[in-house]
């Protein structure tokens, strides 16, 4: 990810309607799967600047962080944030067994990460026998656009693929789903004209001040919540998966 990326993503993260959705989410899929705890021991593997664990996860137990980025590392500690290391997800620096839960969100598609399917291993590892891990990642690898190239996108995944990555890695899927459906037709129309006319800035999608439309994508995209933790949606722009290790 481009250094600058990380300073755009800790001024927006609090109000934009992407991080926002997103959050809705992934609450409601915590909500569903795992029990609050103020001893549940949780991983957040790739925190960035620190949002999802300032905001929310610590609201389900004890959170540590890792991220391969000394710069998202600093805007962590700007947010008071303890229980940080700077490392990578393909070599965690724990012990097996270490971790009631791991999430991972937006991280194994990034060039950093040389082997997905050993970064899947390193939560295995970490995790207790029985423990969840939450996945979050971009979806459909034809879908590239400006912001894949500004943030070194070097993946994207069909949910087909996020399965068998869990699968063949020790894991027992309980959920996999596309994410952000309703949205999808006109960011595909985004998508397809910047590759046929590409703009010439590097900027990423969180450049784009939505103004009064940003209370309304938040809505659409939260309304999502309940379809994909208990139905699953058939496409999207992400992909989200809820498994535990056997």
């Amino acid at each position: 990810m481009e250094p600058e990326e990380y300073g755009l993503m800790n001024r927006v993260e609090g109000y934009h309607w992407w991080y926002l959705g997103m959050e809705t989410i992934t609450r409601t899929f915590l909500n569903q799967y795992i029990q609050s705890d103020p001893k549940l021991q949780i991983l957040d593997a790739g925190c960035g600047t620190g949002h999802a664990m300032s905001k929310y996860l610590g609201d389900y137990g004890k959170v540590s962080g890792i991220d391969i980025s000394r710069i998202a590392l600093e805007f962590c500690s700007l947010r008071q944030i303890q229980n940080l290391a700077n490392a990578s997800v393909e070599a965690l620096p724990f012990a097996s067994g270490s971790f009631d839960l791991v999430t991972s969100f937006d991280v194994l598609y990034e060039q950093d990460v040389s082997n997905d399917s050993l970064v899947i291993k390193e939560f295995s590892r970490v995790l207790i026998h029985g423990g969840h891990l939450l996945l979050r990642v971009p979806a459909y690898d034809w879908l590239r656009g400006k912001h894949d190239r500004t943030v070194h996108t070097a993946r994207r995944y069909t949910t087909r693929q996020v399965t068998s990555l869990l699968q063949d890695n020790g894991f027992l899927l309980e959920r996999v789903s596309y994410a952000n459906m309703f949205l999808f037709p006109p960011a595909l129309i985004k998508r397809t004209m910047e590759n046929i006319m590409p703009a010439k800035d590097g900027r990423s999608d969180l450049n784009l001040e939505m103004g009064r439309a940003n209370g309304l994508l938040k809505a659409i995209l939260s309304s999502e919540a309940p379809l994909v933790v208990r139905y699953g949606l058939p496409f999207g722009l992400s992909v989200f998966a809820i498994a535990r290790k056997i």
